[in-house]
């Protein structure tokens, strides 16, 4: 896969994935069984940040329970999506939404589902008001979910739903081997959720989600394609999920060995030695991007940590029943 030939947006794609990693270590590591948990994505980064990378400001996201790398790449600040997971008022959602149910207007993400697949339900009508005229011309709309949510029947709906009406939609499976606590092997009869998917005459492509550069020149191509004929199309990436479901999680049920084999591939290492081979990086310039990603997440956290409780006279505004 040819490189991205700007130098500058490599390293900040490299950046931005070992930002979304320290982020989501550091709250892995505060989580107690009376703490606010997290669901992360270590592991997955290039899948968020190969993609984000190829979206412009006009366009909106829905995703699912491991949202802080769609979010961090898209520029969320640190400080108010960590105070968002500890119930504090400067949060995005006010400490409402905690890990799991984020959305953040001014970023264009619509919402965070933790119901799964079901992102897959709403956004063909994001996609719909888009290309009905109204929100920016010329936007599109990128959903992501997991293998597990392809094994839901709105997963099939959604998309024939978006292929009949020629919707401008980006489907994004991050396929990580796993659904929750079970093996993705065990509940699927097929190794890739594309081959599931070509008979729903959509364009297709399968793509290593642990090499963010494939995934950014995936992705850029999807997206030059939605926006040229209006119609939708089918990314998956394979990737694996590092950490377990949902933290704190000792991963008692994952195979040791098949851990160490996925780590070996881990996308921040594979970039991060890719940039020093081709001479974009020096040893010395990386070190000093892991110690500034390391000041902001600490920042971060103390910004977090600072911000006000919610007011009670508050729990009812901003809720829908």
């Amino acid at each position: 896969m040819p490189s991205i030939p700007d130098p500058l947006a490599r390293i900040s794609m490299l950046e931005t994935m070992m930002l979304i990693r320290a982020h989501e270590e550091r709250l892995a590591s505060l989580a107690t069984p009376t703490s606010p948990g997290t669901c992360t994505s270590v592991g997955q980064e290039a899948a968020a940040v190969g993609v984000v990378h190829a979206l412009q400001s006009r366009d909106r996201i829905l995703t699912n329970h491991r949202s802080a790398g769609h979010l961090l790449a898209r520029g969320a600040d640190p400080g108010r999506l960590m105070a968002e997971v500890m119930g504090r008022a400067d949060g995005y959602c006010k400490g409402k939404s905690g890990s799991l149910h984020v959305s953040a207007k001014e970023l264009g993400v619509v919402l965070t589902s933790t119901i799964v697949g079901g992102e897959l339900s709403l956004a063909p009508g994001v996609a719909l008001s888009q290309k009905m005229g109204h929100q920016e011309p010329g936007g599109i709309t990128t959903v992501f979910f997991g293998d597990g949510a392809a094994c839901e029947g709105i997963f099939h709906e959604s998309i024939n739903l978006a292929v009949t009406w020629q919707l401008p939609l980006l489907y994004v499976c991050e396929n990580n081997q796993w659904q929750a606590y079970v093996r993705r092997d065990e509940t699927m009869p097929v190794e890739h959720v594309a081959d599931w998917v070509r008979g729903h005459r959509i364009g297709v492509r399968t793509v290593d989600g642990n090499d963010v550069e494939a995934v950014h020149a995936a992705a850029s191509e999807a997206v030059a394609a939605i926006r040229a004929t209006g119609q939708p199309q089918f990314l998956e990436l394979t990737t694996y999920r590092q950490r377990g479901h949902f933290e704190p999680d000792d991963q008692a049920y994952v195979d040791a060995k098949e851990l160490a084999a996925w780590k070996a591939r881990d996308p921040i290492a594979l970039m991060s030695q890719r940039l020093l081979d081709d001479g974009v990086l020096l040893p010395g310039e990386l070190a000093h991007l892991r110690q500034r990603v390391s000041d902001t997440v600490e920042a971060a956290l103390a910004f977090a940590q600072a911000s006000a409780w919610p007011d009670l006279r508050e729990l009812a505004t901003d809720v829908y029943a």
